[in-house]
């Protein structure tokens, strides 16, 4: 994976994992990234993303259909 460093204002308060969760979610929304390559970027499970997506205002329904059972399937 590529590494981004990214530098905020010190009054800015952001965490790694608010902002990890917050680039995955965008992407895979976007479609850039797969349902299993947001999850990985956010270093969790799919059932886990899936799960913390909806406090993104991501849904997970964006996914492709005909994808969306095999992924599961497998998480």
């Amino acid at each position: 994976m590529n590494a981004i460093t990214i530098n905020f204002p010190k009054n800015v308060a952001v965490d790694n994992f608010e902002l990890t969760m917050l680039v995955a979610s965008r992407l895979y929304e976007k479609g850039k990234l797969s349902l299993g390559q947001a999850a990985a970027v956010a270093n969790m499970s799919k059932r886990t993303f899936i799960e913390l997506l909806g406090h993104y205002g991501v849904s997970v329904f964006n996914y492709p259909p005909n994808e969306i059972f095999t992924e599961i399937a497998h998480a």
